[in-house]
């Protein structure tokens, strides 16, 4: 009897947990997983909550790739970044908003942020601050290409973007 009750409460426990969790922002099903194993919940337990949770469309993995993958490009993340993050998190196809944008869609992006960040000044001559700027861009998840066009615009309206 005490078994039974034990693994009613443990079902609750992570219903309740996950369902907490996804009221607040779209999760992964791997990072519920993580979050309830935390709790120390049965794996069978939660597996089973989670394929209520997606039977019932509350947690789908599509879902948040699109809205992580667009909060991740709205702050200025570039394709590697944001495939690499999402990868980490279980999911591995790319959702639309990635897979639609062309590599001047993420040069444009980046122009943007270097445009708000630093401004758009010549580097030509200015090899230091040219480094420190490409090791942002770097850093942010934009390909090596991407970074050298971005750098080579010194105006809003230059033609090489």
């Amino acid at each position: 009897m005490a078994k039974q009750e034990n693994s009613e409460d443990q079902e609750y426990k992570a219903r309740s947990v996950a369902l907490r969790l996804l009221a607040r922002r779209e999760h992964s099903r791997q990072e519920l997983t993580l979050k309830l194993r935390q709790r120390q919940l049965d794996d069978s337990v939660i597996s089973r909550v989670l394929d209520d949770y997606e039977n019932e469309d509350w947690l789908n993995d599509n879902r948040f790739a699109d809205v992580y993958s667009r909060q991740r490009i709205d702050l200025g993340y570039g394709p590697l970044k944001v495939i690499a993050e999402l990868q980490q998190r279980g999911i591995h196809s790319l959702p639309d908003c990635v897979g639609g944008l062309d590599d001047a869609d993420w040069v444009r992006n980046a122009l943007l942020l270097r445009e708000k960040r630093f401004g758009l000044t010549d580097l030509s001559n200015e090899w230091d601050e040219k480094a420190r700027q490409a090791r942002f861009f770097s850093r942010r998840g934009f390909t090596r290409n991407q970074v050298e066009r971005v750098l080579e615009v010194s105006k809003p309206d230059d033609p090489e973007v």
